[in-house]
This record gives C-alpha cells, structure tokens and sequence, in this order.
C-alpha cells in the first residue's frame, strides 16, 4: 500500500503485521506532512527499500518470517542512512538494550498514542539533522577550516574582483552548478563559501572536500559512503560526504584530479541526484548543490583525453573566474590590511603598522602563491614581529627580469620558502598555500 502527502519533509517506511496499526500510523503521520509506505513483514519492506530510499523506518520486533532486529542488523551491515524505530507490545530491559545494540534509534512500547510517535519521530529526524552538522563541524576543524565566506572578504577594488563579486551576487540564489577556476591560493574556495552563503541552502551544511587529497582507491567511498564488508578494513557501514552535504552544499575543489572511474560517477549524480553506497545495491536520493573549483585548464584536459567532456559540459553550468594576484596588484594594499586585522586578532597580537614603504614592497612582488600566500607572509611577519621585506625584494627584483621565466621565479620562490623553514616540506607546504603532494612532484622535478 503506498500513500502519499502533498507536501513530505521525510520519507517514512512503515512494517508491522498488523493492518491496523500499519493504516493508523499511516493516516496520523500523512496528516503530520510525511510521505508514507507500509509493509507487512520485513521481507516486504526490504522489497520497497530496494525500490526507495526512506529517511526512517518504524519497525515492529515481531513480525512472520524474520524478526524485526534480525532484519535490523541486516540494514546496518548494509549500511542504511536512515533513523530506526523499533515498536513491541512485549518488551524487557534486555529487549531495549538488544534494540539499541542492533541500531534502533528510539523504542517505543504498544499500545501507543499519536503523539508519542509524532515525538519519536521528531526526535530522530533533529538527530540526524545534528549528526550532519556536527561531522561538518568537525570536519572543518580538522582541516583547520576558517570561517572566511562573506562577500565582502572577496576584496580588492581592481575591475576584475569588482565583477566577480557581482556574478556571485546573481549566481548565488540559483540551484545551478557552478565551475571556479583559478591557480591555487587565489581564493577558490571563499568564493566557494560566498556562494553557498548567499543562497537558499545558507543554514545548511557546507562540505569542502579535496579530490587531490584522497587517495584515488578510496574516494568513491568518502564521496558516497560504503556499506560493511564493502572492501578490505571496511569493518563497519560508512556514510559519505554526499550525505552529511545533504540539503546544502558540496564543495569539490581539484576536481580536474578526480579518478576517470569516478568522473562517470559523479556525472550520473549530477543528473539523477542519486548516490549509490559503494558494495550497495539500493541508491539514495540526494539534495545536494555541487560547486567544483580547478587550477587546470580543463578544456585542454577534455582535448587530451584526461577529462570526460560531458562532465565539464555539465559542470561549467556557470563558470567563474578568479584571476591570479599578479593581475590585479592594485588589490594587494586592501587584502593585506585585511589579513593584519583578521590574523592578529586569531593570534591575539598586535597588528604590524602596513607602510607606504612596506606596501609598495608587497605591490611589486610576484606572489606565486597568489592570495594565499600573501595571507601566510602576513601571518609569519606577525609571528616574528615584523615583515621580513628582503625576501620580498628580492623575489620583485627576479621577477621585473626580463631573463626568467614565471616557472623559474617560482622555483626560486619555492626554495626560498623551504631554505627558511629549514627544509621541512609540510610547513612550507602550508606556507605556500599549496598541497605536501604538490611541493613534493616540484621537489622531485628540480632534483631537490
């Protein structure tokens, strides 16, 4: 039996084998704006569970054939995304106790009023909302995320920032997918960030992910989660990024680095909006807004085969350009007073005095790392006390030389950076706004 309410914020799997519960349950929860479908057993409900996905299942523990927390520990050895609720008329401690074990996300004892389900179902469906959000959270924390996505952090007044701004004003509030290009540490992301923060999906999660970080053989399980016993060391169900993204945002940032298996992949999920576990036959409905961002010129890439062409067709719905520091030096003065404000105050320093000497000094420098290396020399003069210009002037000097190439100013850039940190390739890894991966293929390119 399957019914419908007009308007649904959950999908609910009702399996009892009783008809008159399963029509009561049905009626109250419809009238509540849930979407509805009741089984009589659980092999029944396993049939429509492999035909849709359910937010939550209400679940009694005696049902014919096989019970209801046999069939539970099945779901989550199989990785179901879902809240459980498991309902009995006979129960004991150690009932409850084997229910919770099992991964029953609230029980509840028969006969019952609509209430309490109404309320258990409030309650798994807030838990869910906060699981998301606290892995977000932590997520960011771990990679030492900064809160940087307002608008107005995309700063500078040169003519090329002046119109970025404006496109992610109107491109913000659209569900389109949207492509940023730019070298890295220009600032992909916080134009990233600005978009997710200035649209409809504002409250809701923001996932930030980089394809280049993650080993190509377990990508596709970090992106759409895997169930138990899906590959070797999968000892539990595992859910993905699309999943804690769910109602916001996913941010894909190197995409150009993105495995060809899973580029096909990805390019189904952008179509049907649906994701499929890795070792899982049943696919998941997702509500997730993709923003992709690449330092590669991914045309060229489509050209030499190393990129599928329908993807970057489907990707570059809208694409968006940050241009590199060196094009726009005229911003330099107002993203450097910026960072003295916001990483002094991270620091609890006092900000160093920014000089018409010391700013036509970082004016005439290269900046390879672009913006955020220009955030990391700020963060470093704070850390010593004061601007260690020198090295600034002299990385000006190569580059007004009409004998180096802009690969060879880096190169001697990068080097310097490493002479200074004294040969640990992690902090100048970080100092540079590039990846430890990135630092070490130049490293082995120049012999170094």
């Amino acid at each position: 039996m399957v019914s419908v309410s007009p308007v649904a914020d959950a999908s609910v799997l009702v399996v009892d084998d009783e008809e008159g519960v399963r029509s009561f349950l049905s009626r109250s929860l419809i009238r509540r704006g849930w979407a509805v479908e009741t089984a009589g057993s659980a092999e029944d409900g396993a049939k429509l569970l492999d035909a849709t996905a359910f937010d939550l299942i209400i679940l009694d523990i005696a049902l014919p054939g096989k019970s209801g927390l046999e069939w539970l520990r099945e779901l989550e050895d199989a990785g179901f995304a879902g809240e459980v609720i498991l309902i009995t008329a006979f129960a004991d401690m150690n009932t409850a106790i084997d229910a919770l074990r099992a991964g029953a996300s609230d029980f509840v004892l028969k006969p019952f009023r609509v209430e309490q389900i109404v309320n258990a179902v409030d309650r798994c469906m807030e838990r869910a909302r906060l699981a998301r959000e606290n892995f977000v959270l932590r997520r960011q924390l771990g990679q030492l995320e900064t809160p940087d996505s307002r608008l107005d952090e995309i700063v500078g007044p040169s003519p090329a920032m002046a119109r970025l701004r404006a496109l992610v004003q109107r491109v913000a509030p659209t569900p389109s997918t949207v492509l940023i290009q730019g070298e890295s540490g220009v600032g992909k992301e916080l134009v990233a960030r600005a978009l997710h923060q200035l649209s409809p999906r504002a409250a809701l999660p923001f996932v930030a992910v980089n394809c280049a970080a993650i080993s190509a053989d377990i990508i596709e399980a970090e992106l759409f989660g895997h169930v138990k016993g899906a590959f070797t060391g999968a000892r539990e169900a595992r859910k993905g990024l699309f999943y804690y993204a769910h109602g916001g945002t996913l941010f894909l940032d190197e995409i150009g680095e993105l495995p060809a298996p899973l580029q096909s992949k990805l390019l189904r999920v952008l179509e049907e909006r649906r994701i499929r576990p890795v070792g899982s036959e049943q696919e998941v409905p997702v509500d997730v807004r993709v923003i992709a961002a690449t330092n590669r010129d991914l045309k060229a890439e489509v050209a030499a085969g190393q990129f599928r062409q329908d993807l970057f067709y489907r990707l570059e719905v809208m694409t968006l350009t940050v241009p590199p520091l060196r094009e726009r030096v005229e911003d330099v003065p107002d993203l450097a007073a910026l960072f003295m404000k916001t990483v002094s105050e991270q620091l609890r320093t006092p900000p160093l005095p920014l000089t018409a000497e010391t700013t036509q000094v970082l004016m005439r420098h290269s900046w390879p790392g672009n913006v955020r290396e220009l955030r990391n020399f700020v963060e470093r003069s704070l850390l010593f006390g004061e601007f260690p210009l020198e090295d600034l002037r002299c990385g000006a000097r190569e580059a007004g030389s009409d004998s180096l190439l802009l690969s060879e100013v880096e190169k001697r850039h990068i080097l310097m950076v490493l002479r200074q940190c004294g040969g640990n390739k992690t902090w100048a890894a970080e100092l540079l706004g590039v990846s430890r991966k990135t630092l070490d293929r130049k490293c082995t390119e120049w012999g170094v």
